[in-house]
């Protein structure tokens, strides 16, 4: 299993590719939400990290953010669909009850 946050082979491969005009502008806007996201977190005078903030005051962050965290979410539930084929019937049975506990 990957860890989450982590790269999978993938997209290790697309890093290495030369970037296109379009991968640029997505470089330039990830190194501007980096960089105000590191100057407020290295500023003295805050005494704890206010993770709305950020979002509420970094343009983009929150856009961002939103999609990444879906981009993760596909992952993973891609991730559970693979390792299906692998569990025991009754895993099956416990996740289909948990499922179902879920929806109501």
């Amino acid at each position: 299993m990957t860890p989450r946050n982590v790269p999978v082979k993938d997209e290790m491969k697309e890093k290495e590719a030369p970037a296109s005009p379009v991968k640029e502008s997505e470089i330039a806007l990830l190194n501007r939400l980096l960089g105000a996201v590191m100057r407020y977190l290295s500023d003295d005078e805050q005494e704890e990290i206010d993770i709305e903030y950020l979002l509420e005051n970094t343009e983009g962050l929150r856009d961002w953010w939103n999609n990444y965290r879906e981009l993760d979410r596909k992952r993973v539930e891609e991730e559970i669909k693979n390792s299906l084929t692998d569990l025991s019937l009754e895993e099956l049975e416990t996740i289909r009850e948990q499922i179902r506990h879920k929806e109501v």
